[in-house]
C-alpha cells in the first residue's frame, strides 16, 4: 500500500495544493488526489515533506505527542558558541511556549555541500561570518527552529529538512523537486 509520499521541497513552495498567487504550491510537483502533507515545512523552508493519505499515519508523523525526531541543517550568522548552543540543547523559552530539549551540532566543513543550491542563493554578508548547524527536534511548531537559533542570536539564513524519523532525504536520493512512494520507518 503506497500510503506515504516523500518530496524535497523546493524553497518558495507553499505547503498546500491549491494554487497562491504568489508562490508554487505542491500540485506543481505532486500530482496525487487524497494526499496532504503530514506536518509542514515552511515557504522559505527547503527538505523532506511527507505526505500522506491516511489519517492515522499524519497524525503519527505531525503530531508531537509521538515525539517523532525531525532532523534540521540550518546556515545561521554568527560564529559557533557552546554557551549559546547548548542554550538550544537544554530547550529555548519562546514566549508561548518552551521547546523541548534538542539534539545539537556544528556540521562539519563541506558537510552541508551535499545540499543541492538554493534558488534564489541566500544573501551573503562578506562582514558576518556563518555556519551550519544540525538540529533535532520532536515538536515542530510554527518557524519552531528559526526562532530558536534567533533567540540563541543565531538569525536563521537557510532551513532545510534532511530527515523525519529515518527517512533521511540523502539515503532517500531524491533532487530538488523530486517525490517517491517510501515506507514509513518511525
Amino acid at each position: 500500500m503506497n500510503d506515504l509520499i516523500v518530496l524535497n521541497k523546493p524553497y518558495g513552495v507553499v505547503c498546500q495544493f491549491s494554487a497562491h498567487e504568489k508562490h508554487g504550491c505542491l500540485k506543481d510537483y505532486v500530482d496525487k488526489p487524497g494526499f496532504y502533507p503530514a506536518g509542514r515545512l515552511d515557504t522559505d523552508s527547503e527538505g523532506l515533506l511527507l505526505l500522506t493519505d491516511n489519517g492515522r499515519l499524519q497524525a503519527r508523523i505531525a503530531d508531537p505527542k509521538f515525539k517523532q525526531e525531525k532532523t534540521y541543517w540550518a546556515q545561521v550568522e554568527g560564529v559557533p558558541d557552546e554557551a549559546k548552543l547548548n542554550g538550544l540543547r537544554r530547550g529555548v523559552d519562546l514566549g508561548d511556549f518552551v521547546t523541548r530539549p534538542a539534539k545539537v551540532r556544528v556540521l562539519e566543513d563541506g558537510e552541508a555541500d551535499k545540499l543541492w543550491p538554493r534558488q534564489p542563493p541566500i544573501r551573503v554578508r562578506k562582514t558576518v561570518p556563518d555556519f551550519w548547524v544540525e538540529i533535532k527536534i520532536t515538536e515542530g511548531k510554527n518557524r519552531q527552529v528559526r526562532r530558536m537559533t534567533a533567540k540563541a542570536g543565531y538569525p536563521c539564513l537557510r532551513l532545510v529538512r534532511v530527515a523525519v524519523g529515518r527517512l533521511n532525504i540523502f539515503e532517500l536520493d531524491l533532487a530538488l523537486g523530486e517525490w517517491r512512494f517510501a515506507p514509513f520507518q518511525p
